[in-house]
């Protein structure tokens, strides 16, 4: 996954599924969704008779991979997520404890305007980083990375969802041992971030019978 070209990756679990169903085109566009979530690891298994692994960009899952990998092959990193202060303290967090990581830029996720993007990406563009890290909400930040990849971008680029603002809170590991090893990592971001609560509830009601009627429907994965 590291070693390809021109590809770009994203993540859904129960909350965010909601809305790709409404940007189906959107999210076909992408060259890999990763289930972000064990309930709906389970749910894929139980009605499409398929194994899948959980995986996050988070420091549970990808984020380390990828940071070790850089710092072996030298491979650099732009982030684009957060806020400004957020993504600066969370670069500096990375630094200390991926001393080689070579960031090449980073920004907030918040534009002003779709020619302030423009500029953004044509910046990353001349930087060519060889892996772009995006938080900025879902939708937004698959939006994003689909116009970097259509601006030619040959890297690799993955979405992250809140993994920057999380770090910059949390000095490095954003999920204790115990809510990580049982599969509790949304009941603690429930506690953690009020903005999450309403949306965790909704998906608790929405999302099994949107997914058992993409099933029914013969949608496939």
């Amino acid at each position: 996954m590291f070693e390809g070209r021109g590809k770009i990756y994203t993540f859904l679990n129960p909350v965010s599924y909601l809305d790709a169903l409404k940007n189906k085109k959107l999210f076909s566009n992408f060259d890999g969704i990763f289930v972000d979530g064990k309930f709906l690891a389970l749910t894929i298994k139980f009605l499409y008779w398929k194994k899948v692994k959980r995986r996050s960009f988070d420091m549970t899952s990808i984020a380390p991979e990828l940071f070790r990998y850089s710092e072996i092959h030298g491979k650099s990193v732009y982030i684009v997520a957060s806020r400004q202060d957020e993504v600066e303290t969370s670069v500096a967090i990375f630094g200390e404890h991926y001393p080689k990581l070579n960031f090449v830029g980073f920004r907030n996720g918040y534009f002003a305007s779709e020619v302030e993007i423009d500029s953004e990406i044509e910046k990353i563009m001349r930087a060519n980083p060889d892996f772009v890290i995006c938080g900025m909400g879902i939708v937004r930040q698959e939006r994003f990375l689909e116009r970097l990849k259509n601006a030619g971008y040959c890297g690799i680029a993955f979405t992250c969802g809140g993994f920057i603002s999380q770090t910059a809170r949390s000095k490095i590991s954003y999920y204790p041992k115990f809510f990580d090893l049982l599969n509790l990592r949304f009941v603690y971001r429930m506690i953690m971030e009020k903005h999450t609560r309403k949306r965790y509830l909704l998906a608790t009601f929405c999302f099994p019978v949107k997914f058992f009627i993409e099933r029914i429907k013969g949608c496939s994965l």
